[in-house]
């Protein structure tokens, strides 16, 4: 309707303009032929033509009428019955003539034509009305003046019919009326036809997804159309929308089922651990109780900590002393560490972040370095290109080159044959890369100098 509507307001105005344009042309055209008509008469008055011996155009063509000063008619076309817009309403001849007035008579005889000649000034152009043969029609009159070589100036009206032009505006006028609704209707139903042919991948797009959202099934994808447009495009992307969030989807449940796996055994373990000890209270182990407690508290601080991650929560960054914080997590770990580790800080870059959440970036890459070292345990703190790089190795075994990737992977842990109190749930390097991720920072792992791993840390410096 919309298209519509505005094709129908273009139309309307291309055909005013067309009418105007074209009345205005013919308008022109009757103008040119009622002075020529006009002209040619003068032409022979000029030459000494009698009034009589005029050869005057037909009537009906061109109805001719001459008028002199003193406002009598000296020549009329024949079979001219009346007419209105001349000089005269005299449709015959009023008298001979006379000698008219010579040059000094007044000085309104300045701006006449010279003797035998014709006005060369544009005529006066007027619209009238002239009846021929009992028909009467509308014309448009040319006034020229000529002075015959007896001294008389006259007046020559000659008139150009406007029947033709009108009768050809009016042709137009309905033409343009009749065809205008036929257009429309022919614009309306092409619109119509077209815009439904190219919404048609947008209601299949629609209709997948309602589909893919009642079952629940994010493995199916939305039709892409094979024409290259912007509705391709929209498929595209819906597409590549639905596979990251199957990818979160299934990461999510298997999240999920990790963390119910690795909650159960110490629950496990503390259910059997008091079950016993109600039956045999003499067997109660309250340190172990207490371990399995402390392995679960850590295990639900590290999966709250994973949930608001994933959830967004992003608290307010400040100025961080880097090397102080690194400084500061050291002495706090110093009395409980297994290995003492070799620091060497170089420098004290600032970079924006939250203080804790940096600490415990430190402290989760001492803990699997410890975990995994023979006997040592190095981190080293520089400033590089603008950057705060700090470098955690160890003597251990090192990571396989085809899982240094995987490490980073929540609940991931190389080693299945090592015990869980030794090798922890598997969320320590998983947070560690989260947290520095959300610091604008990156987290890679390699192999130390020594031989073991090295994991470096790189922190943009304010």
């Amino acid at each position: 309707m919309g298209a519509t509507a505005v094709v129908a307001g273009a139309l309307i105005a291309a055909g005013l303009a067309v009418v105007l344009l074209l009345r205005a042309n013919l308008a022109g055209q009757a103008d040119l032929r009622a002075e020529v008509a006009a002209r040619e008469v003068a032409a022979q008055l000029a030459t000494g033509t009698s009034y009589g011996g005029l050869d005057l155009p037909d009537a009906e063509d061109h109805p001719v009428q001459v008028v002199g000063e003193d406002g009598r008619v000296r020549a009329v076309s024949e079979d001219l019955e009346a007419v209105h817009g001349t000089g005269s309403p005299d449709v015959r001849p009023g008298g001979g003539g006379g000698s008219g007035r010579g040059h000094d008579d007044d000085d309104d005889r300045d701006g006449d034509p010279g003797r035998g000649e014709v006005s060369g000034d544009d005529p006066r152009l007027t619209t009238g009305s002239a009846t021929v043969d009992g028909r009467t029609a509308g014309y448009r009159f040319a006034a020229v003046e000529v002075t015959t070589p007896r001294d008389e100036t006259v007046t020559v009206y000659a008139g150009a019919g406007l029947a033709a032009a009108r009768d050809a505006v009016g042709t137009v006028t309905r033409a343009m009326l009749a065809g205008l609704p036929l257009l429309l209707a022919v614009v309306a139903g092409v619109t119509w036809l077209v815009t439904r042919r190219a919404l048609r991948p947008v209601e299949a797009v629609r209709a997948e997804l309602a589909e893919i959202t009642a079952s629940g099934d994010l493995a199916r994808r939305v039709p892409v159309p094979d024409a290259r447009d912007e509705i391709a495009g929209l498929a595209a992307t819906t597409n590549e929308t639905l596979a990251a969030l199957e990818g979160s989807v299934a990461r999510q449940r298997g999240f999920v089922a990790d963390a119910s796996h690795e909650l159960r055994s110490p629950i496990a373990s503390l259910r059997t651990q008091l079950e016993v000890a109600a039956a045999h209270p003499e067997l109660l182990d309250v340190e172990g109780l207490v371990e399995d407690v402390v392995r679960l508290q850590h295990l639900a601080a590290d999966l709250l900590l994973l949930a608001r991650i994933d959830a967004g929560d992003r608290p307010p960054a400040r100025p961080v002393a880097f090397g102080r914080l690194v400084r500061d997590e050291l002495d706090r770990r110093a009395a409980g560490d297994r290995i003492a580790v070799q620091a060497s800080i170089e420098a004290d870059p600032q970079v924006m972040g939250v203080p804790g959440r940096l600490a415990r970036v430190v402290g989760n890459l001492l803990d699997n370095a410890e975990r995994h070292a023979d006997a040592a345990v190095r981190l080293s703190l520089r400033a590089e290109a603008g950057a705060a790089v700090l470098r955690v190795a160890d003597d251990g075994p090192g990571v396989p080159a085809a899982d240094r990737e995987r490490i980073f992977e929540r609940f991931v842990r190389l080693d299945d044959a090592r015990s869980r109190d030794e090798g922890g749930a598997g969320l320590g390097l998983a947070i560690a890369r989260d947290l520095v991720l959300a610091h604008g920072g990156s987290l890679t792992v390699g192999e130390a100098p020594g031989g073991g791993a090295l994991f470096k840390v790189r922190l943009p410096a304010t």
